[in-house]
């Protein structure tokens, strides 16, 4: 196995993981807190993502290392393959890191560093109530998105993976 189908078994992972994050909070983790009252919402995001920004070792190699290994396996098989695998590698990169991770930093963390900064237990029901109807459908909406475009380029990734695997090539 070379250095660059490594790259991309690791990469595929991280990004499948990735989509499974995301598809865990649209399905289950969202649904969930939906139920509760505003105040209570406001508080039940707020300890989730607090979890992930305090920098939960885990979830930033997961994320951080998907995002490397996306950009480091599509500038790597410009050269390492040709025809429908790499545009298919490429077209996955790109869909990764454009449609998943510049949502996720263009439109779901400010969001979540917004609600992160609110005192839900001292504000008024009214406050609570707009700012959970400013956070909830903008970022359900992005997570969505994230969402299916992260399970594309996962796709994208197990064809070419596929593709290249020793067994494909007989």
């Amino acid at each position: 196995m070379t250095v660059f189908h490594v790259l991309l078994l690791v990469t595929t992972l991280l990004c499948s993981l990735v989509a499974g994050f995301l598809f865990a909070f649209a399905v289950v983790v969202m649904p969930g807190i939906r139920r509760l009252d505003d105040r209570n919402f406001i508080r039940a995001f707020q300890v989730i993502d607090g979890v992930i920004q305090n920098n939960q070792p885990l979830f930033v190699l997961v994320w951080l290392g998907s995002v490397l290994c996306a950009v480091a396996a599509g500038a790597l098989g410009l050269s390492a393959l040709s025809g429908l695998e790499r545009v298919l590698l490429i077209i996955a990169a790109l869909v990764y890191v454009l449609g998943v991770q510049v949502p996720t930093f263009v439109v779901n963390i400010p969001l979540n560093n917004r609600l992160q900064k609110l005192d839900a237990e001292t504000m008024a029901e009214r406050e609570q109530k707009r700012a959970r109807d400013e956070f909830e459908p903008r970022w359900n909406k992005w997570n969505s998105i994230r969402t299916v475009l992260a399970t594309v380029a996962s796709i994208l990734l197990l064809l070419v993976l596929a593709a290249v695997s020793p067994a494909a090539r007989g």
